[in-house]
Parts: C-alpha cells; structure tokens; sequence
C-alpha cells in the first residue's frame, strides 16, 4: 500500500526534530500500512513548528485512492474539545455559569434542576448514554431533531445521582450543544466557525455531513478478510458531542492554541484541566513516565482520533484513521516513546482466538438494563452481535 510522508524540510534541517527518529517512526507506520493493520494520519509539533506528518492507507478503498496530508476524517468524541471550548468562551461571555442548572433548557429531562452545565461538562449528571436507546439500536444514519433527540434522552432514567461520580455520556455533550444553540440563537456549525475556525484561520476543519470525497474527505473500513465500507452515521445526532471533520495538521493547531490561551482564557484553561474522577471538562489527563500531557479520543462510524498535548514540553500529538486493526492509542504510546527516548514493544500481529475460545462467548445474552436480546454467533474467525427487535426476532 503506498503511503506519503510530508517533511516539509524538517529531517535535516529543524532542530526540533532532533528528538525525533523519524526513520523508526516512518518504519513502524510502513509496516502498519503493509499489514493492513491501519489507516490514516498524524501529525506532531514542538513549539508550534510542524516536526513531523504522514499518512497511510487509503481515503477511498474503491476508487483507489491513497490519503495525504490534505485528507479530512470524521474525529467523533474529540469534538467534545471544540464543544468545551465553546462553553467556556460562552461563560467568559456571562452568557452561562459553571453552577446554574439546566432545568429552564430542559424540564423534562429526569434531574435536570440539580444538574449544572459543570457536570456536563464533566460527565457528572447521571444522564445515560443516548446510544443506549432503542432508537439507535442498529446505528444512526437516519437524521434527528432536536425535538427528537430531547425526547429520547428524557424518556431514559438516569444511572446515578448527580455529582456522585463520573461516567462518559454522549448525552451531556449533544445538551451543551442545545444550550449554546439557544443562548446564541444560532447553529452549532455557525458558531464553531464564527468562534473557532474563522479566528484560528483553519482550512480543513467543520461541522460535517454527508462524505464528500470530493472535498479531500475519506470514507471509514472495517477490516474482515479486507477492509469493508462502513456505513455513515448521520452528524445531527452526536452533534457538537462528535460531529465535526478536521486532520491532524489542524487539530495540532487546535491544541496548541488551546494551552497557549488563544481560545479561552488561561484561568479557564486551569479550570477545564482539574481532573475529578479521571475527567476533565473536555479533556482528560495522559500520564506518560515523569510526563504529564492531556487527551482526549474519539471514534465514530470506522473512524477513529486522538488529540494529545504536553504542556511543558510544548509538544502536540494528533492521529486520525479511517481503518484501524491496530489501536490508535498505540500509535500514540508509539509516538510518545519515540520522542521522549523510551523503550516500547511494537506486536503486529493481530491477536487470534481458538475456535474452541470462540465457542465460549457464543449464546443469547441479555440485560435488565437492556431491552433487547443480543445474539452472539461466529462466523470463520469473527464473533458476530446481533440484536433483536422488540418481538424477539433476531436481526
């Protein structure tokens, strides 16, 4: 599979690649695209300069065409960095508080008047996971409303009291998104532009829709025997809780300017990055060695994204994919250790159970949370989910 490797005169001329094995680092990511372990992209900076960017794999399997530098991924959950940002500039704004509740946005919504915009933004609202209803069973290509999506997640019980801990929820961030819909009285892609990519000047970054590879955007694969099309979930469902297209060239920009102060304020910078329970506002903590960095990933349809930044260090990591056998994480960890001179084990090999560990997990399962049985069945090497509908048959 060919791939592409953009040096932009940094191998022997920017010393800030001088941490950088970039033959090691060009060699691990080869090796992925030959094994047909991944798909994608990524992109690293120090100091604001761009150290290093390649890509690998294909933007669109059957038109035969190879991804580049310019090819723009769905990134799913890290949208939820813009959707933070947005927020804060909002309470910087005296548009919103940290502390008032949600309650006039939502009164159908079970806890709404205890809950605060701070545990959304924290994933402390008890609020389930809107993927969890029986609506988005089979995935969610079809469009929803707002109308629609409210009543779905008012008609969900929330799974704990408000405050009393931390759970990841889409559902906190599709609300957030509303609220700033409703104080601004405009869209959340007018909105991101008008706050975020008209400032920043970003060229490859937006509220997406409908893939248009056209407009350098790639479809997503799942890999089986070869990799296999997914289908396209409909960005008016996760909205600013994972809606947005960017690359890596532009998240690292992102990043950048979000830790520098250019986006929000430093003093709310400080606030979004108080870990409790693990989470952020936005973004969660990376520990890596004597290295503190802060992340946060996302995945949506086969799509996959991580953004990653060391503060001290001043270095930014980001990765997308479009087919992925291999974590992204892993890409990450690779990365990292390569940079800060750590050792790291590279295993190409997929993992492959027997067929007798294969039969362990086949049956029917069921769940007093969920409503509908999941069959599990095998097919060759591949276990197989498949849910039924409310009269018991399986689809």
């Amino acid at each position: 599979m060919i791939w592409i490797t953009l040096f932009f005169g940094i191998t022997s001329l920017n010393s800030y690649s001088q941490k950088l094995n970039v033959i090691k680092l060009d060699s691990l990511l080869q090796a992925l695209s030959e094994k047909q372990l991944f798909m994608g992209s990524i992109s690293i900076s120090k100091d604001g300069n761009l150290i290093y960017s390649k890509s690998i794999g294909r933007a669109d399997i059957a038109g035969n065409e190879n991804s580049s530098y310019k090819t723009k991924y769905r990134i799913g959950s890290t949208t939820k960095v813009f959707t933070a940002a947005l927020v804060f500039k909002s309470i910087e704004n005296n548009k919103l508080a940290l502390d008032q509740s949600i309650d006039k946005f939502f009164p159908t919504i079970e806890n709404s008047e205890k809950i605060t915009i701070e545990m959304l933004l924290k994933h402390r609202s008890g609020i389930t996971e809107f993927l969890k209803s029986e609506e988005f069973a089979n995935g969610y290509t079809e469009a929803k409303s707002e109308k629609e999506m409210i009543a779905i997640i008012s008609r969900l019980k929330s799974d704990f009291n408000p405050n009393s801990k931390a759970d990841y929820s889409n559902s906190n961030y599709y609300l957030l998104t509303i609220i700033l819909e409703k104080i601004y009285k405009k869209s959340y892609p007018e909105l991101l532009d008008e706050q975020i990519i008209k400032p920043l000047q970003l060229k490859n970054t937006y509220f997406g829709g409908k893939i248009n590879l056209r407009n350098n955007e790639c479809y997503s694969y799942y890999f089986t025997d070869k990799w296999e099309k997914d289908t396209e979930g409909d960005t008016s469902v996760p909205l600013g809780a994972g809606g947005i297209v960017s690359n890596p060239n532009d998240l690292i920009v992102i990043i950048e300017k979000l830790f520098n102060g250019e986006i929000i304020n430093l003093k709310s910078l400080k606030i979004i990055t108080q870990i409790q329970d693990k989470y952020g506002m936005g973004i969660f903590e990376l520990p890596f060695y004597d290295k503190k960095g802060f992340v946060h990933r996302g995945s949506i349809d086969s799509f996959g994204s991580i953004i990653s930044y060391f503060p001290d260090e001043k270095l930014a990591i980001a990765i997308t994919s479009n087919g992925a056998i291999y974590d992204k994480k892993k890409v990450l960890i690779a990365a990292l250790s390569n940079y800060f001179n750590k050792p790291y084990k590279i295993i190409f090999q997929p993992f492959r159970p027997s067929s007798e560990d294969l039969e362990k997990y086949l049956g029917a399962y069921t769940s007093l949370s969920y409503p509908r049985t999941i069959a599990i069945t095998r097919n060759n090497t591949n276990i197989l989910a498949n849910f039924s509908d409310e009269s018991g048959s399986v689809k």
